[in-house]
C-alpha cells in the first residue's frame, strides 16, 4: 500500500506506523486505526460508527470512547500551519480530515531508517527467595537492549522510557503501545539456589501475535549468555533473513567471567539511583570488574561513564583524577568492542568533562553512526557542542535525544543542559520551559535551580528568580558542575551567568 504525506507527517498503512519529520510518532493503535480510517476518504466524512468498528471491531464501546480518542489524536498531530486542525468534526455525522494529502511511492531513506521496527524491551520481573537480587532482572534486561541496540535495522526503547513503567498494572501489549512499540519483549526471572530461570515472550502490538516464546535453566554463571541468545531469537522472529548472515557479527560476546558481569549488573543498580553514595558504590563495582576481567568492555565503559557523573554532579573529591580514570576507561572501551554505541559514549562523555569537546563531538558522532536511535549518542553530541560554544546546534541534538529518550531519570541533567543551550542561543521562553521540564525530574536539585534563575532574570521576572532563589538556599548542595567546562571553555557565557545570578542572590 502506498503512503500517505500531509504537513510534516508521513502515514505508512503497511507498517502502522506515523512519522514526523522523518521521525516515529507514538500513537497508540486505536489512533492509527482512526487516523487510517479519515485518511481513506480524505476531505469526507466519515460516520462514527465506521469508525468505532475501525477502531474497536466486534466490540461495543460507548460513542464517548471515541471522542476520547479523537482528542488524543487531534493534540498529539497539532495544528495545521493555517491554525485549523487536521480533523475536524462533522455535526451529527462524525469527522473528516481536513488536510491535503499526497500518496507516494518514493523512497525516502530518512524515513525508511526511522519507521525501521521499533522493540521495548521491558522490564523483567522478578521471583527470588532471597532479597536484594532485582539487580539481576534489570541486568539481564539491560543487556537485551545493549545487544539489539547493535542491530541496524531495529530501533529499540531506551532504558530509561522501558524503565519508567515499571510496577504499572498494564500488559505487556499496551505498554508497548504507550511507548510507540511495534514489538514487545517481556519476561520473568527466577532464582533459586545459584540457577535461573528466565522466561521471555515477544509479541506483535498491532494484532497481539505471540512471534516467539521460550524459557532457559540455566546455572547463574551461564547467564552471560542469554542475552545474545534472546536478541538473535528476537531478530529471528522479525527479520529472518538477516539473521542468518548478519546476527553472529552483529551482537558482540562477553568473555564468560560472570564474577565480573554481576560486578557491573550490581554497578548498574546503583548508578541509576542519581545519588553520590549510589555513584560512588557503583565505581568501586566497576573497578573491581575491570581488575577481574580485564577484557571486559562494558566494565570499562561503566569506569567511564560513573567518574563523568561523580565529576558533573559537583561529588568528586578530585577532577583531575577522576577525569583522567574515566578518560583511560573509556578508551580501553573502545579499543574492546569499537561497534559499541555505549563505549563510544562513555568516551564522549568523559572527554566533555575532561576539556576535549571536539573530541567528544567525534566520539558522539561515531555512537551516532553505529545506532542512529541511539539517545545517548545525540544527547552527548548536544553536551559537546553546548561546551564549544555552538549553543544553537546544541538545542537541535540535546532536544532529539530527549525525544529518543523521555523518560530517564538522568534527565534532570539533560534538560538543564538543554535550558543552558536555548538561553544562550536567545530562546529564554524555551530554556525555562526546559528547566522547568527538569524540576519536574527532580523537585530540589540546586544545578536545575541555577538555571532556573538564569532564565528567569533574563526574562525579567525577577520576582519568581527570587523565589527559586530562596528555594535553592533550603535545597542546599554543591554548585553546579554541569557546565563548568562551558564556563571555562566560553568565558563570555561564564560571565553572563554570572552576572544573571548575582541580580537576585547577594
Amino acid at each position: 500500500m502506498r503512503r500517505i504525506a500531509f504537513g510534516p507527517f508521513v502515514f505508512d498503512p503497511t507498517r502502522g506506523g506515523l512519522l514526523r519529520d522523518g521521525r516515529p510518532v507514538p500513537v497508540n493503535h486505536k489512533g492509527i486505526r482512526l487516523l487510517g480510517a479519515l485518511l481513506q476518504t480524505p476531505g469526507a466524512a466519515v460516520q462514527k460508527a465506521t469508525l468505532m468498528d475501525a477502531a474497536w471491531p466486534g466490540i461495543a464501546v460507548e460513542e464517548s470512547n471515541l471522542s476520547v480518542q479523537i482528542a488524543a489524536l487531534r493534540k498529539l498531530l497539532g495544528g495545521m500551519n493555517d491554525g485549523g486542525e487536521w480533523i475536524v468534526t462533522v455535526p451529527r455525522v462524525g469527522y473528516r480530515f481536513a488536510g491535503i494529502v499526497s500518496r507516494t511511492d518514493e523512497r525516502d531513506e530518512r524515513i525508511d531508517a526511522a519507521a525501521r521496527p521499533l522493540i521495548a524491551v521491558l522490564p523483567f520481573g522478578i521471583v527470588s527467595e532471597e532479597s536484594g537480587k532485582e539487580y539481576l532482572a534489570d541486568g539481564i534486561t539491560d543487556d537485551i537492549i545493549t545487544a539489539l541496540a547493535r542491530y541496524r535495522w531495529f530501533r529499540v526503547v531506551v532504558r530509561g522510557s522501558a524503565f519508567a513503567l515499571r510496577g504499572k498494572v498494564i500488559d505487556a501489549e499496551e505498554a508497548a503501545h504507550s511507548l510507540g512499540a511495534r514489538y514487545a519483549l517481556h519476561g520473568s526471572v527466577r532464582y533459586s539456589t545459584q540457577r535461573l530461570r528466565i522466561s521471555a515472550h515477544l509479541i506483535d502490538t498491532n494484532d497481539g501475535t505471540h512471534l516467539w516464546a521460550e524459557r532457559y535453566d540455566l546455572a547463574l554463571s551461564d547467564v552471560f549468555a542469554i542475552q545474545d541468545e534472546i536478541a538473535e531469537r528476537v531478530v529471528g522472529a522479525i527479520e529472518p533473513e538477516i539473521l542468518q548472515s548478519e546476527s553472529r557479527l552483529a551482537v558482540a560476546r562477553h568473555t564468560g567471567n560472570m564474577t565480573a558481569w554481576d560486578l557491573v549488573r550490581q554497578g548498574m543498580w546503583h548508578f541509576h539511583k542519581v545519588t553520590r553514595e549510589g555513584h560512588r558504590t557503583a565505581r568501586e563495582l566497576f573497578r573491581r570488574a575491570c581488575a577481574i576481567d580485564p577484557d571486559l568492555p562494558e566494565a570499562h565503559s561503566w569506569l567511564g561513564r560513573v567518574s563523568t557523573g561523580i565529576i558533573a554532579y559537583g561529588w568528586s573529591e578530585d577532577a583531575i583524577a577522576d577525569g583522567r580514570e574515566g578518560t583511560n576507561a573509556a578508551m580501553r572501551a573502545v579499543a574492546l568492542d569499537p561497534r559499541d554505541p555505549y563505549s563510544h559514549y562513555a568516551f564522549a562523555i568523559v572527554s566533555c568533562y575532561a576539556g576535549s569537546p571536539n573530541t567528544a563531538a567525534l566520539a558522539a558522532q561515531s555512537a551516532i553512526n553505529l545506532n542512529p536511535s541511539f539517545a545517548l549518542g545525540h544527547l552527548v553530541l548536544g553536551l559537546a557542542r553546548l561546551f564549544d560554544g555552538q549553543a544553537e546546534r546544541a538545542v537541535e541534538a540535546l532536544r532529539h535525544g530527549l525525544m529518543l529518550n523521555p523518560n530517564d531519570p538522568q534527565n534532570v541533567a539533560w534538560y538543564t543542559l538543554l535550558a543552558y543551550a536555548q538561553l544562550f542561543a536567545s530562546q529564554p521562553n524555551e530554556a525555562l520551559d526546559s528547566a522547568s521540564k527538569a524540576l519536574a525530574v527532580r523537585p530540589l536539585f540546586r544545578p536545575t535551580l541555577e538555571a532556573l534563575i538564569c532564565c528567569a532574570v533574563a526574562l525579567g521576572r525577577l520576582e519568581d528568580a527570587r523565589q527559586w532563589a530562596n528555594r535553592m538556599k533550603e535545597a542546599g548542595g554543591p554548585e553546579s558542575h554541569f557546565i563548568a567546562p562551558m564556563r571555562a571553555n566560553q568565558p563570555d557565557c561564564g560571565r553572563r551567568i554570572t552576572q544573571l545570578l548575582e541580580k537576585v542572590i547577594a
